[in-house]
């Protein structure tokens, strides 16, 4: 359920200190995260070591993305806002451009949405992408998520308010 023939979702490993640490302080990436501010490798080291992969009481569940034939980390995917009583939570990915496209990301997300469904018996899933973000936009509406809103001026950029389209898929 957690992987196929090119990746695996996994748990986070105290070896993937330094790719979070460079992922986590893009300053590039925060607009679309709620981070205004660098994580110190202590921080991230005290957040691996105290992870509670239990979505049920973290109400998040973060996988990294790994190339099963080198081992190599290529991004990462997350559960968050989890409402267990709803059945649902938001999604977060990300995709070391390094390694973009080339299909990791279709990939993670489905097997995601695969596990959200089968393993915790979601219902349905959201996500919030900035309009100006067409890779992101493609890639969702690839995995079957449907674009039903539009959030005017939802983040701010530097002084610049930009939108965010809402993307929705029912697991059913």
């Amino acid at each position: 359920m957690l992987a196929d023939d090119k990746i695996r979702l996994r748990a986070l490993e105290p070896t993937d200190l330094d790719v979070l640490f460079a992922w986590e302080n893009d300053a590039s990436l925060w607009a679309v995260g709620s981070t205004i501010a660098p994580f110190s490798r202590k921080q991230l080291w005290n957040y691996i070591e105290n992870y509670d992969n239990d979505i049920f009481s973290a109400r998040q569940l973060r996988f990294m993305v790994e190339d099963v034939e080198s081992g190599e980390a290529v991004g990462m995917v997350d559960l968050f806002d989890f409402d267990p009583v709803s059945r649902r939570a938001s999604v977060g990915i990300l995709i070391d451009a390094k390694f973009g496209n080339k299909g990791y990301g279709t990939r993670a997300l489905q097997l995601l949405c695969d596990y959200a469904s089968q393993a915790v018996a979601m219902y349905q899933l959201v996500a919030f992408v900035p309009v100006k973000n067409e890779y992101s936009r493609r890639l969702f509406a690839r995995c079957k998520f449907d674009e039903t809103a539009l959030l005017k001026d939802w983040i701010r950029v530097g002084v610049t308010y930009h939108d965010v389209a809402v993307y929705q898929r029912v697991l059913g």
